[in-house]
């Protein structure tokens, strides 16, 4: 393989960027679904609201660095409210979801959110993805009282009780890092672990948990990478993990970054047991990256095809079943929902980590806008998700942990390896490498609880869930 330089490298994610159960809904939400007699009809009754829309709206990375596989997120979302309107909308409402490129920037994300609140007048901020995107808007929003939910992001802030208009929706990444460090402490004891992480609260974050479990002296090197200026291979990091010795390396790295370390990692012939926190771990996603900046770099067709082997073995976490569990219910009702609903996406995409992920978190809205009731408030969808998040139904192993005092979604994951001999993840562009489970799936939280057994129930699809179509 033929190392490039990172001018090269920065063109070749230009030019990629530019070229997450399927659903139907169960008894309450399908009820809300329907269309409701004119002598009931809800009224307006908030920002963003009339008595047959909702607009709600969101900032996300169509391109940039984050753009690969991210992109894929907002079009998937939409494919579920374009079902929902179909049948009906919310309580007569169709939802109208406007979301804008901000190219992962900040500033892009600042401008483009002060446009949706003060120009279109969204009824919510949701949906937007991005730990440094949304950290830069998180006061305006809380400061408008417009409701920022389901924040594409597991920062520990969207928990903080200064911004009670926030909340995520994934795991927290401190509890993504509590999972994935104690798997490390348990089965790598001995060795000498390296760090590469997104120089902000991502990664900032996600080193919490794992230095809750792992032992600092065990820990060799601590690299980061800069987002706003990821534009090549991360070299000089990788030579410095090798340099120190590190057998295990533990990353909480965007898709990109992820290529743009084992690459220049496998061209050095250093080649670790890789760790990845399951932001950058989506093999339909970072596989074609590792082929594509091969190719594009000067590599054969067989060297590209070789690069992709690089994610076998590599260990991560997954929080609903993977898109390549084939029988799986969600994931049946999840590729029949993107099929019907986003034809021209899933034909371009399949179903893989994020467009599953975009099907899931929409499915979400639906159920809280339902909860929200006809007369639909900012106060009152905040109000309704803390009594009710917790029985929305998903494709969670674990339930959404929402309650008055703790906005974070879920709070568990299995611990998964991804492996040539498990069943691939297929999508237009080629089948990629499977996974199997290494562990049961587990639970923790951000502080000092220890990780333990999920000793609860996983959602299934209702049975009243019916065709999409």
């Amino acid at each position: 393989m033929r190392q490039s330089n990172g001018n090269s490298i920065g063109r070749w994610t230009r030019v990629l960027v530019t070229s997450v159960m399927g659903i139907t809904l169960s008894a309450t939400v399908l009820a809300a679904c329907s269309s409701t007699p004119k002598a009931t009809a809800p009224s307006a009754s908030a920002p963003g609201v009339t008595s047959n829309s909702i607009l709600i709206g969101a900032t996300v990375p169509l391109t940039g660095p984050a753009a690969p596989g991210y992109d894929e997120i907002a079009p998937a979302m939409n494919a579920v409210f374009t079902w929902v309107n179909d049948h009906g909308g919310v309580y007569g409402r169709k939802i109208h979801y406007t979301y804008l490129d901000d190219g992962y920037n900040p500033a892009n994300t600042a401008t483009l959110t002060r446009r949706l609140v003060l120009q279109d007048n969204v009824f919510a901020d949701i949906g937007s993805l991005g730990t440094p995107t949304q950290a830069a808007v998180q006061g305006f929003l809380n400061g408008q009282k417009v409701p920022q939910l389901f924040i594409e992001s597991g920062c520990n802030c969207w928990s903080d009780p200064t911004y009670p208009q926030s909340s995520g929706w994934q795991p927290p990444y401190t509890v993504e890092g509590k999972i994935l460090g104690s798997y490390v402490k348990a089965n790598f004891a001995g060795k000498k672990i390296g760090y590469l992480y997104q120089g902000d609260e991502f990664g900032q974050d996600f080193v919490k948990g794992l230095d809750m479990e792992i032992a600092p002296a065990s820990v060799v090197s601590r690299q980061t990478y800069d987002a706003s200026t990821l534009a090549g291979p991360l070299s000089n990091q990788i030579a410095a993990l090798k340099a120190a010795g590190a057998q295990v390396v533990v990353m909480a790295t965007i898709p990109a970054a992820t290529a743009l370390a084992m690459l220049p990692g496998a061209a050095i012939g250093y080649l670790p047991q890789y760790v990845l926190s399951n932001v950058g771990a989506d093999s339909p996603t970072v596989g074609p990256l590792l082929s594509a900046f091969t190719q594009k770099g000067g590599g054969t067709a067989a060297q590209a095809k070789a690069a992709a082997g690089l994610l076998n073995g590599v260990i991560t976490d997954a929080y609903f079943a993977p898109e390549s569990e084939v029988s799986n219910p969600w994931v049946q009702v999840e590729k029949k929902l993107l099929a019907d609903y986003a034809p021209s996406l899933y034909a371009k995409s399949g179903l893989d980590g994020n467009t599953q992920y975009g099907v899931a978190l929409a499915y979400t809205v639906v159920q809280a806008l339902q909860a929200a009731g006809k007369n639909l408030t900012r106060a009152g969808l905040l109000a309704a998700i803390a009594k009710s998040g917790k029985a929305f139904v998903t494709p969670g192993f674990v339930p959404l942990s929402y309650s008055s005092t703790v906005r974070y979604g879920f709070q568990g994951a299995e611990v998964i390896k991804l492996s040539a001999t498990a069943p691939p993840a297929v999508t237009p562009t080629g089948s990629w490498i499977g996974s199997t489970a290494v562990t049961p799936v587990e639970v923790t939280d951000v502080g000092s609880a220890p990780v333990t057994k999920y000793t609860g129930t996983t959602s299934t699809p209702p049975k009243n869930l019916v065709s999409t179509s």
